[in-house]
């Protein structure tokens, strides 16, 4: 019987009491499972070094606790020994559907115990942190954290929300002036860019396919750079990122390598949903089939 560790968040609300009640239920039987509460880094690495027989961590969460998890299972020098499972208990859940993870709680606690298991590409920005989904700047970076006060509140209706103020507000506002290179090779288009992103997963945003090509597990990093311009253009490129259309546009550069630097104005960044502070270097390198995790 696998040992696993369940990790839900201990900020959570109450509401997600039964959820989280529910999942461990599911595991209890075909695992020897425990349920951890924990609200920082220090709180996970605690959790990981006390436990060193674990065949396995259970995120109870999103986007954001997937990413704090498998960066304190990297940390801790664990990557090749702990199978990670995802049960999708967060706001936008877009990495659980990249990897097709069910929707109801128990359904993808019983992936844990009765899937297979796939190795998973790991994306290591220039800070040596994790990317597990995706990491975007421009709009999406300005998008995300208009959001950011109505997330709570409203859930994935939020990410609509902000990204609403953000077109608005983006309409007339000039493109960044910016160097993308990718293995080694930069992007010969001149024009100003209003957003790069990059990643594994396809989804941001609860849902928005920016990357819809993304594949976790090919040991390549998908590259999107909109060169959109005029506010007509910015509104059809709007809507077509939300029918993951937009790689098709010709005003997009929609490719795949294995490291990518952008470099020139001060840009914010959100990676895994956390928003950084404006740099004026953004770089990002491939770890292939690093990550093991339970899948359908």
């Amino acid at each position: 019987m696998p040992s696993l560790l369940a990790i839900a968040n201990a900020d959570a609300g109450s509401s997600d009491d039964a959820a989280v009640d529910e999942v461990v239920a599911a595991l209890t039987g075909e695992a020897d499972v425990e349920l951890v509460r924990t609200s920082s880094p220090d709180d996970l690495a605690e959790a990981l070094a006390s436990r060193p027989a674990l065949d396995g961590v259970v995120v109870l969460g999103g986007d954001g606790s997937l990413h704090a998890v498998v960066q304190a299972i990297r940390d801790a020098g664990r990557l090749g020994d702990l199978t990670v499972g995802l049960v999708p208990l967060g706001t936008g859940n877009d990495f659980a559907a990249t990897l097709g993870l069910p929707e109801e709680p128990a359904a993808a606690a019983r992936v844990v115990v009765r899937g297979t298991t796939k190795a998973i590409d790991l994306v290591i920005d220039g800070d040596d942190d994790v990317v597990v989904n995706a990491a975007h700047i421009g709009i999406g970076a300005e998008a995300a954290a208009a959001a950011k006060p109505y997330k709570k509140a409203l859930g994935p209706v939020g990410y609509a929300v902000g990204a609403a103020i953000t077109g608005l507000k983006g309409l007339t506002t000039p493109g960044a002036r910016l160097r993308v290179t990718v293995d080694g090779q930069t992007l010969t288009r001149k024009e100003p860019v209003i957003q790069v992103a990059i990643g594994n997963g396809r989804y941001v945003g609860g849902g928005a396919p920016l990357l819809p090509r993304a594949d976790p597990s090919d040991g390549l990093i998908d590259v999107s750079v909109s060169y959109t311009e005029s506010p007509r253009r910015r509104i059809a490129y709007a809507f077509s990122v939300r029918r993951g259309e937009h790689h098709r546009r010709d005003d997009v550069v929609y490719l795949r390598g294995s490291t990518i630097e952008v470099q020139g104005d001060a840009l914010r960044c959100t990676s895994d949903g956390e928003l950084t502070e404006a740099s004026t270097r953004h770089a990002w390198r491939i770890e292939p089939g690093v990550l093991m995790m339970y899948v359908p």
